[in-house]
């Protein structure tokens, strides 16, 4: 699925979130969204999802306008997200939370979906355990678990591997890129690590103060900037 957004701007009171932004990310691409915290980057996959109304501008999801309520129900069927902003019911176990998210996304065989999940992300000795009795990093694959329950064909991470160990880290993000790689998915993934973006991303974008201001691939943004690495790369922008 495409994601096309045209002329994007979110106003809260007297400020500008996001301005005027523009970009397209084609069927199977791995985007990244990078840039300081409060540069605008939860607000705009907000708009993406339909949930936060832009003050103008549209957002695309296969030529359909998300912010229409005729069209909004049928594409977010096949999208779903990961934000550090949204927590899941605390009270219920694990087990519990995504088989209310399956019902909700009308999932077959949930049953066995569930399963699969649990244990491709190792969670099954928590499965029974309340969701706010767990670390920050077993929400985060918890969340993981929640969008991937209804296979969607777009998935918006925002810092999917935060507070997650080293190696469940590396394990999570070779998850995604096997996710992406078999069922072809179209993923904008908002994150402060670089190396996760330049190991997943096909393109990098760089976002300061509501607007973006470069993209291009991680090797061509490090060569136009001259520096080292995307690390360096991304410092130089946000501190010009």
């Amino acid at each position: 699925m495409t994601i096309k957004v045209e002329n994007l701007n979110k106003q809260f009171n007297n400020i500008l979130a996001v301005k005027n932004i523009n970009f397209k990310i084609n069927p199977g691409s791995i985007v990244g969204l990078l840039g300081p915290n409060g540069c605008g980057k939860t607000t705009t996959i907000g708009m993406m999802l339909g949930l936060i109304k832009p003050t103008s501008g549209n957002v695309f999801i296969n030529d359909k306008n998300i912010d229409s309520e005729k069209n909004r129900t049928n594409l977010l069927e096949k999208m779903n997200f990961i934000s550090p902003y949204v927590e899941l019911p605390k009270k219920l176990t694990i087990e519990e939370n995504l088989k209310v998210y399956g019902r909700m996304y009308g999932v077959n065989n949930l049953e066995k979906k569930i399963s699969n999940l649990m244990e491709e992300l190792n969670l099954n000795e928590f499965k029974k355990r309340k969701t706010g009795e767990l670390s920050s990093g077993q929400k985060n694959r918890v969340s993981l678990a929640k969008a991937l329950i209804n296979d969607p064909e777009i998935l918006l991470l925002d810092e999917p591997t935060a507070s997650l160990d080293p190696d469940v880290g590396d394990y999570i993000r070779g998850y995604i890129e096997s996710y992406a790689s078999k069922k072809g998915a179209t993923i904008l993934l908002a994150s402060h690590n670089m190396n996760e973006v330049e190991r997943l991303c096909n393109e990098v974008m760089m976002m300061k103060n509501g607007i973006i201001i470069d993209k291009g691939t991680s090797e061509n943004l490090i060569s136009k900037h001259g520096r080292k690495n995307l690390e360096e790369t991304f410092l130089k922008i946000v501190r010009e």
